[in-house]
């Protein structure tokens, strides 16, 4: 048995799938000198790994999931421990009907082969089941079972061939010494481990673990019901483990796989049963394994009674009982997400809340990411950097886990918003807002006006020009007001609460070499200049796209997005260069007010002595400007399309600006419009690009139809990859798309909200030179236009103006056309209302 080292070039804490993975993978890019340990017992450990059903099916409406899903198959594949079964999703209503048609276009949109079937299909394979419980259901081939504890092994075993790996089991982490804000050590109860990286990839155990160098691993450990009953003579004559399809039936949260001569039944139906880590018993302690509770049979007794109408003849049959029935614990998190990346704590990782389903592909992930910056899978919407610091509480991912367990199998609608834990961030002008009708959506904690019932009254003035939306699904979360707010700010002007920006401040001697570096454009221009630029990885893929202001020689200020700003902060933060230079959050003391419209100059020179002409104030520079007795901090600068500025006001003095800006604006037309305008129908109109929709790591700048003529001589990341890419024909263009008919065959209009698989005219698949095919990164209304719009990446021999394609809403085709293939805008292409 081997004992703990003293020292490591990487420690990796988690002997469950990840780890396992995570080490195969370390060892496979030429680390070295990589220990592994676990306070269990090989080859299980006692951790979720060990219980998992270990069932996968691979569609999910996110593709960064589902890209880790399919590389976790592939390699389960490659070990040879992967048994095909094919498996069902059951639909007992037509709103779930309606839901497994959208699982369809997730399905056409990642490649992954799928139908709709009909009850006498699902019979024909799974011949125990009632088809009069259900009216359709969902066919994927290509879902199967894994043996997750032999992969581990197998992975394991791989990396101990190296000779580069320790193994030590049945030692457990006692604590961890940061030091420098730099991991140092960790030590165990054998021992102590002198290491400058480590790995914390303890599923349920990880916020206990990264307490302990003070980081928080917003996960909860979370009860997933399972019953386990038989011998069913049905199954008793069956070869191997598997023979019949699994089936998920969907609207009781519950699923049936076969195990042997057993019928498993778990559930996602029950209360949500949270833990906390530390509560967790020993291995000691455990009558199974520290993750296998006891069962609490009155939380599943109306599941199985629904499993028993499914399948009563099976679950029912002479001499079948219950033979295995647990609580067992996975992880949850607060919006879904695995946790993944490096911590504030430099060297300090985590591989957190990641299932058996994507368990290698996060393995090789991260082991990417850890050696080269970046991994082959975008991984951001999982990176430990995205929360904010609210979101780090564990009452926060109690409430949020609470609302969403009885959604594991539930109908999410894209645009679905949170209820708990709400208001943690609230504008000056907050009450204002509400009593203007404001409906909020909430990012990063802050509550942004999506709409306001204010304006119900312009509905009238523009009639169909708001575009109204006949079906639910297409008007849930969603107003025709967003429409007609739209339609004032061109013809007038909009104020737009902006206070969620994420802004921050570097300043010292080495501020301009830290935004250089991370930045794409040019940063070294005048005071008083603003830069809109991407940011990218080494491989040449985004990260973000911001606005940076050069606000002094040694002072510029970055803002960004609330949803990835936390994530820009430390990408930004990475590249300080110990010389004295700081980053400053200031995103609590600086509220963001937007002004545009073509009456925007004349409502803000009304408020303020200083020029604001195009003359005295140029696009693209910024300045403070008195306006009445408030100094603020405006820049000229537009996502709308429109004339206008972003002004940057003390928290302190937001409210009055806002109420000012209202009052001056009424005259002239103005009335507050909300982040629907903002974010959607004034950018889509432009073309205009958004990072984790249009931009992400897998594309490029020149796909994205982004490139500048010239490439500045600084060094930034990324730059040798991006001059490559500008000598290279793009595998993939991204272009608008205009939606030319919405008739769906009941007669009814249906409008696209995004994801949906762009085809043929005809349904033919196209594929792109990524091997990818086409789906919609942003969906949206263009009342100026009247059209509804659709942006995508197409090949390039389909990226021709007025090529005629088709997008799949709901299993039916609509005719679409290639309006723009480069960031031409559809509306103002000129930008001459920007002046």
């Amino acid at each position: 048995m081997a004992t703990v080292p003293t020292s490591a070039g990487v420690v990796v804490i988690g002997a469950g799938i990840v780890g396992n993975s995570l080490v195969h993978h370390l060892a496979r890019l030429g680390w070295r000198d990589i220990v592994q340990i676990d306070k269990g017992a090989l080859p299980n450990p006692g951790g979720s790994t060990g219980h998992a059903s270990n069932f996968i099916f691979p569609v999910d409406h996110s593709r960064e999931i589902t890209d880790l899903t399919l590389d976790s198959v592939r390699q389960y594949q490659e070990m040879d421990v992967f048994t095909q079964s094919g498996g069902f999703e059951l639909a007992r209503t037509e709103e779930r009907m309606e839901e497994l048609r959208r699982r369809m276009s997730s399905a056409k949109a990642w490649g992954i082969e799928a139908e709709l079937v009909s009850p006498e299909f699902v019979k024909e394979k799974v011949p125990f089941i009632e088809t009069d419980q259900f009216i359709g259901a969902f066919w994927t081939p290509s879902v199967g079972v894994v043996d997750s504890l032999r992969a581990g092994t197998i992975m394991r075993e791989s990396a101990l061939a190296t000779g580069q790996l320790t193994v030590v089991p049945n030692v457990e982490v006692v604590g961890m010494d940061v030091e420098g804000g730099r991991i140092r050590r960790v030590r165990t109860d054998g021992g102590d481990i002198e290491a400058e990286v480590v790995v914390i990839a303890a599923g349920v155990w990880s916020p206990k673990l990264g307490d302990m160098a003070g980081v928080s691993i917003p996960l909860t450990p979370a009860v997933h019901q399972m019953i386990s009953v038989g011998p069913c003579p049905q199954l008793a004559e069956q070869e191997g483990e598997i023979s019949f399809p699994i089936v998920r039936d969907m609207d009781t949260f519950c699923y049936e796989r076969q195990h042997g001569a057993d019928m498993e039944v778990g559930s996602y139906a029950h209360r949500a049963i949270l833990h906390e880590p530390e509560d967790i018993p020993s291995i000691e302690q455990a009558k199974l394994s520290p993750t296998e509770l006891p069962f609490t049979s009155d939380d599943f007794d109306p599941q199985l009674e629904q499993a028993y109408e499914l399948m009563p003849e099976l679950l029912g049959a002479e001499g079948a009982e219950m033979r295995y029935a647990i609580n067992g614990l996975l992880s949850l998190t607060c919006d879904g997400a695995p946790i993944l990346g490096e911590s504030h704590v430099k060297g300090l990782w985590t591989a957190s809340a990641v299932w058996i389903k994507e368990g290698p592909g996060v393995g090789r992930a991260v082991a990417e990411w850890m050696t080269h910056g970046y991994s082959e899978i975008d991984i951001q919407h999982s990176d430990i950097a995205r929360f904010h610091p609210h979101q780090m509480r564990r009452e926060h991912t109690r409430l949020r886990t609470t609302e969403s367990f009885i959604k594991t199998y539930g109908i999410i609608h894209p645009a679905e918003q949170y209820e708990s834990d709400r208001n943690q961030r609230l504008a000056p002008m907050h009450e204002s807002q509400k009593k203007l009708g404001a409906f909020f959506f909430e990012t990063g904690g802050w509550e942004r006006p999506h709409w306001y019932e204010s304006n119900a009254s312009l509905l009238e003035e523009y009639g169909d020009r708001v575009m109204p939306r006949e079906h639910e699904w297409d008007a849930r979360w969603w107003s025709p007001i967003i429409n007609a707010e739209h339609l004032r700010m061109r013809e007038a002007a909009g104020v737009v609460d902006l206070t969620a920006f994420a802004v921050f401040d570097i300043e010292g001697p080495g501020a301009l070499d830290t935004v250089q570096r991370t930045c794409v454009a040019q940063c070294d221009v005048k005071v008083g200049k603003v830069i809109y630029t991407p940011v990218l990885n080494a491989a040449g893929g985004f990260v973000s796209d911001l606005t940076v202001m050069r606000l002094g020689e040694d002072h510029f200020r970055v803002v960004t997005g609330a949803a990835h700003g936390m994530a820009d902060r430390k990408t930004f933060s990475d590249q300080l260069p110990g010389d004295g230079t700081t980053l400053t959050d200031v995103t609590d003391e600086v509220s963001t007010i937007g002004l545009w419209g073509p009456r925007a100059r004349d409502i803000l020179s009304s408020l303020t002595s200083d020029d604001v002409s195009d003359e005295g104030f140029g696009f693209l520079s910024c300045r403070e400007i008195p306006l009445g007795d408030v100094t603020v901090l405006a820049s000229r600068i537009s996502y709308v399309g429109e004339l206008g500025w972003e002004l940057y006001v003390p928290m302190r003095d937001a409210a009055k600006v806002w109420d000012a800006l209202l009052e001056a604006g009424e005259r002239h037309g103005a009335v507050p419009v909300g982040i629907g305008v903002y974010g959607t129908t004034g950018r889509v109109e432009k073309g205009y690009r958004a990072f984790g929709f249009e931009l992400d790591a897998e594309r490029t700048i020149v796909e994205a139809g982004m490139q500048r003529p010239k490439v500045k001589a600084a060094d930034f990341v990324g730059k040798e990859a991006y001059l490559a890419q500008r000598e290279q024909a793009p595998a993939t263009v991204l272009c608008t798309m205009t939606v030319d008919d919405h008739t769906s065959a009941s007669g009814r209009k249906r409008y696209m909200l995004g994801g949906e698989p762009i085809l043929t005219r005809d349904g033919g698949t196209l594929t792109d030179g990524h091997g990818r095919h086409p789906y919609v990164t942003t969906a949206g209304s263009a009342p100026s236009l009247g059209k509804h719009l659709l942006m995508a990446y197409l090949p390039p021999e389909q990226a021709v103006l007025g090529n005629e394609l088709a997008v799949s809403y709901m299993e039916e085709l609509y005719p679409v056309t290639v309006a723009s293939v480069d960031a031409t805008p559809l509306l103002d292409p000129q930008n001459e209302r920007i002046r």
